[in-house]
C-alpha cells in the first residue's frame, strides 16, 4: 500500500485541488449573489441654512441676564441685586418663561473670585428648585407637566490685554 511518500512514507503535502474547487464555487456563487443583495434607498440630506444674524428673541419673554462684575456687584437684567433678592425675585420671573425654554444668561467678570461664582449659581439653583415647586403646586394650571429645570449659560468676560510699553 502506497500513500504516496518515497520508499513508503506518508505524503505531507496537502491536496489543494478539492479547496480550488470550494473557493471557486463560493466565488461564483458570490459574484452571482452580490447584484441581487445591493438594495438602493434614496436618502434625503437635510439643507443647512446659514444666517448672518442671529435670531431676534422674543419681545414678550426677554432672556433674563445675571451679571456679576469685578467688584462683586450683581445685576438682574439692569437692576443692582444681592444673592438673597436673586433667591427673592427670580423665581417669578422664571416662572414667566414658558415650560422647556427657562434659561438665565450669567455674566461673570474673569476677575471674580470662585466662590463668588459658585454662590450665584447656588443662588439660581435655589431659585430654580422654587420655581420648580410652584410650578408642581399649579399642575393643574400646566396640563400634568413638571416645571422644568432652567438651564445656566454662563461666560466669562475677559478684557483685552493691556498694552505694554517695550523699552527701545
Amino acid at each position: 500500500m502506497d500513500a504516496g511518500g518515497a520508499k513508503g512514507k506518508q505524503k505531507s503535502d496537502i491536496n489543494v485541488t478539492p479547496l480550488i474547487d470550494i473557493v471557486l464555487v463560493l466565488l461564483i456563487v458570490f459574484i452571482v449573489m452580490v447584484p441581487g443583495l445591493s438594495k438602493a434607498m434614496k436618502v434625503v440630506v437635510p439643507q443647512v441654512i446659514q444666517t448672518t444674524t442671529p435670531p431676534k428673541t422674543d419681545p414678550n419673554n426677554p432672556p433674563v441676564v445675571i451679571s456679576l462684575d469685578k467688584d462683586g456687584n450683581l445685576m438682574l437684567q439692569t437692576d443692582k441685586i444681592d444673592a438673597q433678592g436673586i433667591k427673592d425675585k427670580l423665581p417669578e420671573i422664571v416662572m414667566l418663561q414658558p415650560l422647556g425654554y427657562r434659561k438665565i444668561f450669567l455674566k461673570i467678570d474673569e476677575d471674580v473670585k470662585f466662590q463668588s461664582a459658585v454662590d450665584v449659581l447656588d443662588a439660581i439653583r435655589v431659585a430654580s428648585e422654587t420655581a420648580k415647586k410652584k410650578s408642581l403646586e399649579q399642575q393643574d394650571k400646566f396640563q400634568g407637566q413638571d416645571g422644568g429645570d432652567v438651564k445656566v449659560a454662563v461666560s466669562i468676560l475677559k478684557r483685552p490685554a493691556a498694552a505694554v510699553p517695550v523699552a527701545g
